[in-house]
């Protein structure tokens, strides 16, 4: 059996992965300010369920624009997720990236507490002075946490991107994020990832200036 490979350039893999990308959509049509975070993600993870998963509250996309070019920090629940961000990118606009779960004064906090380390991340989180961009794509533990922390008036976040992936409560912590008044991107279901939460970032930062670091 011949297998025959296309002969792309390194410059051109991304160009031509979203070149397939739109071929394999089809007739479908999508909202143009929101798909490029779409395609990102299904290139991301090759998975085209997220043309249809993803939900995006009324006007998120544009009040996280606004955000980032506010300065905006964004917050996420893994290291794996901290490092996909574009850093230089966010850091044109005056934001930083934080993650705290590997923080000592978190993991005193958690076990004090008896709670996971991502809810103490998010507490911790909460004291930032800077509009915040909260990514969660591991912890549902830290969606709940942001969740009840919206509730109780603590924090007012500039977007929230929910889409932990796995099976215990990841379904449910998503619906009440979506039941907030917050802006918010989620992934409905089980899948996501801190792959997925990064790539949601980048193509927030790309929508307004696609020049890569």
């Amino acid at each position: 059996m011949k297998i025959e490979l296309e002969n792309v350039k390194p410059r051109d893999i991304e160009r031509r992965s979203f070149e397939i990308i739109t071929q394999e959509l089809g007739d479908r049509v999508l909202d143009p300010d929101k798909e490029l975070i779409i395609k990102r993600c299904i290139h991301t993870s090759a998975d085209f369920e997220y043309a249809d998963s993803l939900y995006f509250s009324e006007g998120a996309v544009e009040k996280a624009l606004e955000a980032i070019k506010a300065g905006a920090s964004i917050v996420t629940d893994t290291q794996m997720g901290k490092s996909g961000i574009n850093k230089r990118a966010l850091a044109r606009y005056g934001g930083q990236v934080y993650c705290f779960m590997s923080d000592e004064d978190v993991a005193q906090t958690a076990k004090a507490q008896g709670t996971t380390r991502a809810q103490a991340s998010m507490d911790k989180a909460a004291a930032l002075k800077e509009p915040v961009i909260y990514a969660i794509g591991n912890a549902p533990t830290a969606l709940v946490r942001l969740y009840e922390l919206i509730e109780e008036g603590k924090i007012h976040p500039a977007l929230v991107i929910g889409v932990p992936v796995g099976f215990v409560n990841v379904v449910a912590s998503k619906e009440l994020i979506m039941q907030t008044d917050v802006p918010c991107i989620v992934a409905r279901g089980r899948k996501g990832g801190s792959n997925i939460a990064a790539c949601i970032c980048n193509a927030l930062l790309y929508m307004i200036d696609d020049k890569r670091d």
